[in-house]
């Protein structure tokens, strides 16, 4: 279960009308996590590191986000999180 961070170009943002998910916000703290269906989010403000039993990875500010199904993680969230995201 590979977490799957990329840059997104602005035309992709639009044709997957990335700005009309709903927002997410997150002040710095940690917490464990569980992915019952598959996320994507963007990024807007912040800074992210995920741990989980097969990786620790790093995000941040326009960043896209591809969170797996059934992941079992924990948040550690930096610098205060303003994300767009969507199930499914």
């Amino acid at each position: 279960m590979k977490i799957e961070i990329c840059k997104i170009e602005n035309k992709d943002i639009s044709r997957k009308d990335v700005l009309s998910w709903p927002v997410w916000t997150c002040e710095i703290s940690e917490f464990e996590w569980e992915y019952s269906e598959q996320e994507s989010c963007f990024l807007l403000e912040g800074e992210v590191e995920v741990s989980s039993d097969f990786e620790t990875v790093n995000f941040g500010v326009g960043d896209y986000v591809i969170f797996p199904r059934g992941l079992k993680c924990r948040w550690k969230v930096i610098m205060p999180v303003k994300k767009h995201y969507s199930f499914g």
